[in-house]
């Protein structure tokens, strides 16, 4: 049994080990007498002594201990060192650590250097057999050396292919592993990003306004000194807003917690409510709603939602304003335009704009290949807005 940690040690040092166990090899091979194996191509006059096969074997001994370096350098020097010891002694250490270069060669090397390799070992193998056929009597003898050295190249040629293959199949894999590990890692956050849009746009459209309301028509109450009435209405204005913003909260957890459907849009039948719901805001309100009964849902709601958005809007900035919304259509396209004029701010105004709600009506109409204008006008604001009737695949 083998101690562990001769077995660690031989593990760590797996090309030394190797060495060491060729050269031992070598003198077990020379105290045996296992040498003169290729007498048939020596060139010396009369035999020498099994020893002399050291004088080769060892250096190429020395050479496995770099195979990891540079593998088809070394395999090209082992060669010469075989041929020497072809040509003299004929021992077999040689052609041991030939085979072992080989291997390493071929399982370090690409595929088009496999190629190469396989081309430099059949032209080998041909000039071994034709050299044999020059030295032998019998032909048949150089035909077998030439089938053993083609056998044993071969063999460990194939071999060695089989585990570069192995190895690059093993790295293309775990390439592609990584890569879809990353498309996932991609995936999962646009759709934690596209949610969060989503969360925004729905808290915007449904709660922001309501809840900027609620501050508007409560400084707007406190601005005005000992007035019952006019407190009474904000009272109720603010109460409504309340339960408005309430019910939109409550709509948006119920979706989040169920993990499906969608928050329930407002819709163009919504419009005289919104419209309503200006007007106790302190705005004049003319709506005319020219539109077809039936347009497609998508634009439906953003011709709502640009609507709901220049309201709320006004209610801020321009209170007390006359605005006029007109909605028609015209050469396939939905036209939306709200007018303001006249007005102005509330005397301190309580929530800041962040411009988002314009943003976001531009990303929702840019979505239905429509756009969304807004900007000042001679007498008041103006927002107007082009939709397409057939939303784009």
């Amino acid at each position: 049994m083998i101690p562990a940690s001769v077995r660690g040690w031989v593990r760590a040092h797996r090309s030394l080990a190797d060495a060491i166990g060729y050269a031992a090899l070598a003198v077990l091979a020379c105290a045996l007498g296992l040498v003169g194996v290729w007498s048939l191509f020596s060139v010396l006059p009369e035999p020498v002594s099994p020893w002399w096969s050291l004088a080769t074997a060892f250096p190429a001994c020395a050479l496995v201990i770099f195979r990891r370096k540079a593998p088809i350098p070394l395999l090209c020097i082992a060669l010469v060192i075989f041929v020497v010891d072809l040509l003299t002694v004929g021992g077999v250490l040689t052609l041991i650590v030939v085979l072992d270069l080989l291997y390493a060669a071929t399982v370090t090397a690409s595929a088009s250097t496999r190629r190469r390799l396989l081309i430099g070992i059949a032209v080998a193998i041909v000039v071994t057999t034709a050299a044999a056929l020059l030295r032998a009597d019998d032909p048949r003898i150089a035909v077998l050396i030439g089938l053993q050295l083609g056998a044993l190249a071969g063999t460990d040629y194939w071999y060695a292919t089989a585990v570069a293959q192995a190895n690059e199949l093993v790295v293309l894999h775990r390439a592609r592993a990584e890569d879809a590990e990353r498309r996932s890692a991609l995936e999962r956050a646009e759709a934690v990003r596209s949610e969060r849009e989503q969360m925004a746009r729905e808290l915007h459209d449904l709660v922001a306004g309501d809840v900027s309301a609620i501050a508007i028509r409560a400084e707007a109450a406190l601005s005005i000194p000992d007035a019952p009435d006019a407190d009474r209405a904000a009272l109720r204005a603010v109460r409504e807003s309340s339960l408005q913003a309430h019910q939109a909260l409550r709509s948006m957890i119920s979706v989040l917690r169920a993990g499906d459907g969608e928050v329930a849009a407002r819709r163009r039948g919504s419009l005289p409510e919104l419209v309503a719901d200006a007007e106790r805001h302190g705005l004049t309100v003319t709506l005319d709603d020219a539109l077809p009964p039936r347009i497609p849902s998508p634009v439906d709601q953003a011709v709502t939602r640009i609507v709901q958005e220049a309201l709320t809007n006004c209610v801020r900035h321009a209170a007390g304003a006359r605005v006029d919304v007109r909605l028609d259509a015209d050469g396939g396209e939905v036209r939306v335009r709200i007018d303001s004029r006249g007005g102005a701010p509330v005397t301190a105004a309580p929530v800041r704009g962040s411009g988002w709600g314009l943003d976001l009506l531009r990303e929702r109409a840019r979505a239905l290949g429509g756009s969304v204008d807004a900007g000042p006008v001679d007498d008041g604001w103006s927002v107007r807005a082009r939709i397409p009737v057939e939303v784009p695949a």
